[in-house]
């Protein structure tokens, strides 16, 4: 059995690259970005200016090679008003006219985060399904977790992996003419 190990990682090119990779089949991903050619550059940009914080993100390494990311904020993390215009030009040319389907989701859920502190699971992605990356990345990042954490799972296929770390659905989300999230959150 080959066994997955997780190191911290504040290389922001491999994890945006592998973000772009894990999530190329995302149903929310691609409601956003239908062209896949910017999604590293969103990705980038979504690491680099709103999630780029003093936690390290997890890099699950399996076989020798990357198999996997997860990027977690701390508790109280907020995006600077400086960062969220460094943002812009980013976002811009990686989503084009989905800038907006990316504006009404930093919207939407930026209003249903949980009001007490807490630590949110950004993105999690695994380059292989199915072979516990995805546990291991939950493992390692639940280890560091002090009290209760949240994470929006865009993929339904993915909910009884969370649950099973004591994560629940909060509610369903039906994005315009797209897919579905939907809010998790695990008390302390």
């Amino acid at each position: 059995m080959v066994e997955t190990t997780i190191v911290p990682t504040r290389d922001l090119d491999v994890v945006s690259s592998l973000l772009a990779q894990t999530f190329a089949e995302d149903p929310v991903t691609r409601w956003v970005a239908p062209d896949p050619r910017g999604d590293a550059l969103m990705f980038g940009t979504l690491v680099r200016w709103a999630h780029h914080s003093e936690v390290a993100q997890d890099l699950a390494l399996r076989d020798g090679g990357f198999a996997g990311i997860a990027v977690w904020d701390p508790p109280g993390h907020r995006v600077s008003r400086t960062n969220q215009l460094r943002a812009i030009p980013g976002f811009v040319r990686a989503l084009r006219t989905g800038i907006w389907r990316g504006k009404y989701l930093e919207d939407t859920f930026s209003k249903l985060q949980p009001k007490e502190p807490h630590w949110y699971l950004a993105q999690l992605g695994a380059v292989e399904k199915g072979v516990g990356v995805g546990t291991a990345l939950l493992e390692a990042g639940l280890a560091r977790v002090q009290g209760p954490a949240y994470l929006e799972s865009s993929n339904e296929a993915n909910i009884p992996l969370y649950e099973r770390f004591g994560f629940e659905v909060v509610q369903e989300v039906r994005l315009p003419n797209g897919p579905s999230m939907w809010p998790m959150y695990r008390g302390a």
